[in-house]
């Protein structure tokens, strides 16, 4: 009796023992094994938010990509909505709060189907398998790869919480169209933030992740329908019954509003590729202004389309800070000719935008002001390449004209004039590069005095800020485009009484009306300094002005260098220009410069510049400003002839006698008076060899000399026969070195010239 019931005892022990090491083994398996495998590396990292670039208000403006070309926007739990949770969950893994990792209902079910059918019916990875799975390099789909996504899920699930688990699930999904993270596919497919989206497009976007190519919901809207009635068909299935709003969902017509492709400051991302940013960075854009004054630049291209007028930049810049608060590279960025070139950064010819600099250099140096008279006459002078007789745009002269009417009026030869008293064009060469200007090269030379009317290439940004220093009155200021970290002193690069009188002329538009018609684009009803530019065969123009808080600098033109047809600075870029400097005071009210306290009214006589008592002269008084140190000369008898008209010194001799003189009723020439400038002998150049050829037709050997006092000057030789001629004489070369002798009678100066004839 005993035996039997002893061996009737073994049998449950060895049951035991069995069940005891089934449950030792899982636990093994279930709770220890998971921790030989480790997690992906990318698993602990943080999900990477894609940089945002803002604009000076914290607003948006462009959402740059990461590495793998994709974008995403990471979020805490708590900003999910709870219909997009509920509606993941169902989609994906119902029992995501219960199971521990691996949902061994869900893996029993597609074993089974897998036995009786051959093939996958129904997945069953979780989420925190598929969170493993996306989180890991990609790797071919082997059991194996299955049992390490099952051991990894468990180590997860006993070392994350639940929440955390979901929160970086949502963050790392991929949802199609490079849109990582659910709240970046909000804003792609709905341009909604998170809390705002519907029942129905929490379901859509539940849906996306498990075929995001297939179900893309631009390309292929039904299916990305389909599937989402199929979610809200299982959230019905699970959690409390919320049938009405389900019902009411399954009808909701989805709309997709795909970001544009065209976004503000489309050149911005481009500006952040060699330093690559992370979170979100401030910019000193105004996104308000940027949208409006890409508006601004596509209507008025627009309208000038048939003048082959295609593209236009803008740079917006705040004058007290330096930061730009708006920049426009082209008219159309998807434009096949060029749209992607940033016009703002591409060097180009100025045309007339660099006069101002060259008369605040002749203020500062050859104590020039706004009232002094330059001679606007035909004016030779020696070039690299032979002499070179310059034009006004208008090809006329107008004899003596106020450095306050050449500025304004923009003419060509008493800028010329100006810049060659100055010494050539390394004064204002030099001026230029400390003032930003970084395409000049080192030779001005090669430029000549050319420079002034704008035969150098320039960037329409750095010009631009190099008014705005103009605007600062000589305080110069690197524009910047992200805030300055530290604000130090600014340096005084020119005197800030000659930066005012430069911006005093610049907004005189009644004394620039001869020139531009009053009510234009440079006409704005506020005072605001304006330059205008236009290349040579009208390749580019340009418009660039200021106030004392906003400059504003607009090229027009085409990238591939085709000519605008008749399309000047004023009307191609003026339009421009004039809309966004009314933009840019719509919210700030227009102030102007206080005078400085040195400057003194005066009134001149704008045929000689002398001052003349207020009230005398009406016909040709004109108020100004002067330095109280330069205050002009006061107009004598001797300044007329007996009918009242101005006498002009012997610089005007040919002029006067010329076509373009129209004013014979105000002018008349001095017998007497002498020469305003020293005499120069402009050509031959001194030592100049000449050679005769005798297979040259008669008349080869004469040589008529140029000097700027022509009709006045009186040559002699004592080898050589000269023939007097009208404006200046012929010379007659033979074989030998020979001395010529230049004098200007009125002054008794004279200027000596050595050459040498050789025979071929």
């Amino acid at each position: 009796m005993i035996q039997t019931l002893q061996g009737k005892s073994k049998w449950p022990r060895r049951t035991i023992r069995l069940l005891g090491t089934a449950v030792l083994a899982w636990m093994l398996v279930w709770f220890v094994s998971p921790f030989f495998v480790s997690l992906p590396p990318g698993l602990t990292d943080s999900p990477a938010g894609s940089p945002v670039l803002l604009d000076r208000y914290a607003r948006p403006i462009v959402h740059l990509t990461l590495p793998d070309s994709t974008r995403s926007n990471p979020q805490t739990l708590g900003a999910f909505p709870a219909d997009l949770i509920r509606c993941t969950l169902a989609a994906e893994d119902k029992r995501f709060y219960s199971h521990g990792g691996i949902d061994l209902l869900a893996t029993a079910r597609a074993t089974k189907d897998l036995l009786f059918n051959r093939r996958i019916i129904s997945g069953a990875s979780t989420i925190t398998q598929q969170l493993v799975k996306i989180s890991s390099p990609p790797a071919q789909r082997r059991p194996i790869t299955k049992i390490y996504e099952a051991l990894a899920a468990r180590r997860l699930e006993m070392t994350w919480t639940k929440d955390t688990i979901l929160t970086i699930y949502l963050n790392r999904l991929d949802y199609g169209n490079l849109r990582t993270g659910a709240a970046e596919a909000a804003r792609f497919y709905f341009q909604k933030p998170l809390a705002d989206l519907s029942l129905a497009e929490c379901a859509l976007l539940a849906g996306l992740p498990q075929a995001p190519s297939r179900l893309n919901p631009i390309k292929h809207p039904q299916r990305a329908l389909a599937r989402r009635n199929t979610v809200l068909t299982r959230l019905a299935n699970t959690g409390p019954p919320i049938h009405p709003r389900i019902a009411a969902a399954m009808t909701e017509s989805i709309t997709i509003r795909p970001l544009p492709d065209s976004q503000p400051a489309p050149w911005l991302a481009r500006q952040t590729t060699a330093n690559p940013l992370t979170g979100k960075i401030q910019t000193t854009l105004d996104l308000s202004i940027q949208q409006d004054v890409e508006k601004i630049v596509r209507e008025e291209t627009a309208k000038l389309k048939d003048a082959n007028l295609r593209h236009a930049a803008v740079v917006a810049i705040h004058n007290p800070t330096g930061e730009i608060l708006a920049l426009v590279s082209s008219a159309d960025w998807n434009d096949p000719r060029g749209g992607q070139i940033n016009g703002a950064l591409v060097p180009r010819s100025p045309g007339s935008t660099l006069k101002p600099f060259t008369y605040l250099l002749a203020m500062e140096k050859n104590h020039r002001i706004p009232a002094s008279i330059i001679a606007d006459v035909p004016t030779p002078f020696r070039t690299p390449q032979g002499l070179d007789l310059p034009e006004n745009y208008d090809r006329t002269y107008r004899g003596p004209v106020t450095l306050r009417t050449a500025l304004a009026c923009s003419l060509n030869v008493p800028a010329l004039r100006e810049l060659n008293a100055l010494g050539g064009p390394q004064p204002l060469h030099e001026l230029l590069q400390t003032l930003g200007l970084t395409t000049l090269g080192s030779d001005s030379s090669i430029y000549g005095l050319g420079l002034t009317l704008g035969n150098a290439p320039v960037r329409l940004l750095e010009l631009t800020n190099a008014y705005a220093t103009l605007a600062r009155l000589g305080l110069h200021s690197p524009a910047v485009l992200f805030p300055r970290t530290s604000h130090e002193a600014l340096p005084q690069v020119f005197n800030s009484l000659y930066a005012y009188l430069v911006a005093d002329v610049l907004s005189d538009s009644t004394v620039r009306a001869p020139s531009f018609q009053p009510g234009g684009p440079l006409d704005l009803p506020f005072r605001c300094a304006v330059k205008t530019g236009t290349s040579s065969d009208f390749h580019d123009n340009w418009c660039i002005g200021y106030t004392p808080d906003f400059t504003v600098g607009v090229w027009a033109g085409n990238f591939e260098q085709q000519p605008m047809k008749g399309i000047s600075g004023l009307t191609g870029a003026g339009p421009v220009f004039h809309r966004t400097m009314l933009r840019l005071h719509r919210d700030q009210r227009p102030i102007w410069f206080d005078r400085p306290a040195e400057l003194q009214r005066i009134t001149i006589d704008t045929r000689n510049g002398k001052s003349i008592p207020p009230g005398s002269h009406q016909l040709h008084a004109l108020d100004d400003i002067s330095p109280a140190g330069r205050i002009p000369l006061n107009a004598t008898g001797a300044d007329y002839d007996a009918t009242g008209k101005a006498l002009l010194d012997p610089t005007y001799g040919e002029w006067f006698a010329s076509h373009y003189n129209n004013r014979r009723n105000d002018l008349a020439l001095s017998s007497t008076t002498a020469a305003a400038e020293k005499l120069r002998i402009i050509s031959p150049a001194n030592r100049t060899v000449f050679l005769l050829d005798p297979e040259i037709p008669s008349g080869s050997e004469r040589l008529r000399p140029v000097t700027n006092l022509p009709g006045k000057t009186r040559w002699e030789s004592p080898t050589l026969r000269i023939e007097p001629a009208s404006p200046e004489p012929i010379i007659h070369l033979t074989i030998g070195k020979h001395i010529l002798t230049a004098t200007d009678p009125s002054t008794g100066v004279t200027e000596t010239l050595n050459i040498e004839v050789k025979s071929l």
